[in-house]
């Protein structure tokens, strides 16, 4: 992953961006010598998003799979959550 640093973003604006992803998928913005954030076109933002919701539907199917799933009507799935903050 290559870096940007904020002022390169402050100098040259969107142009630092286009050409830091035209190599890679990702970039990382540097405040000051510590890395803050991650640009990243919009297509790969929805590619990694579309990769986690998978993620987490596997893991859900995996949960019922393996029975680790708990059957309630509302009112008593509000109360257990209730009970467990406290």
């Amino acid at each position: 992953m290559s870096n940007l640093t904020a002022n390169d973003l402050k100098t040259k604006g969107i142009a630092a961006i286009e050409s830091v992803l035209a190599d890679r998928p990702e970039a990382i913005v540097s405040v000051r010598g510590k890395d803050r954030f991650v640009v990243m076109e919009i297509a790969q933002y929805h590619y990694l998003r579309e990769c986690e919701l998978e993620a987490a539907l596997a893991e859900t199917r995996a949960d019922i799979k393996a029975g680790r799933v708990v059957k309630e009507s509302p009112v008593a799935h509000i109360k257990r959550v209730k009970k467990s903050a406290t």
